[in-house]
């Protein structure tokens, strides 16, 4: 008859963390959503100010519900892998470091944003 071994609280807090800083990431995400989104109001109401032609609404209401979409997939996405791993723990399995799609899809879909990002802003220029 094996007895198995309590389970360290401190992996169980190292899950809560990492899931509170993906929750930490995806608000951030939103947040800057929306400063991106309503940017293209700030330049209108400029331009109406100063009595100009009021400019297209361009791509920045584009870009900033992309990241705030992409900050509520993160969001999900996180409890959803949270879920799963205090599940995990809990059966005992054992925990395996990998790399997550989770973080590596974020980070090259930011990364290709703050491109597309880049070249709009030099070609609107």
């Amino acid at each position: 008859m094996s007895v198995q071994p309590e389970p360290d609280p401190r992996v169980f807090f190292a899950a809560e963390r990492t899931f509170l800083a993906w929750i930490r990431t995806g608000l951030a995400l939103m947040g800057f959503g929306f400063v991106v989104a309503r940017f293209g109001l700030f330049l209108r109401e400029i331009a109406a100010a100063q009595g100009g032609p009021p400019p297209a609404a361009g791509l920045s209401r584009w870009f900033g519900v992309g990241l705030i979409a992409l900050g509520v997939l993160l969001t999900a996405s996180a409890m959803a892998t949270h879920v799963a791993t205090v599940r995990r723990l809990n059966r005992g399995e054992p925990f395996v470091g990998r790399p997550t799609w989770l973080g590596v899809s974020i980070a090259g879909l930011l990364a290709i944003v703050g491109v597309l990002m880049t070249i709009y802003l030099v070609l609107s220029a």
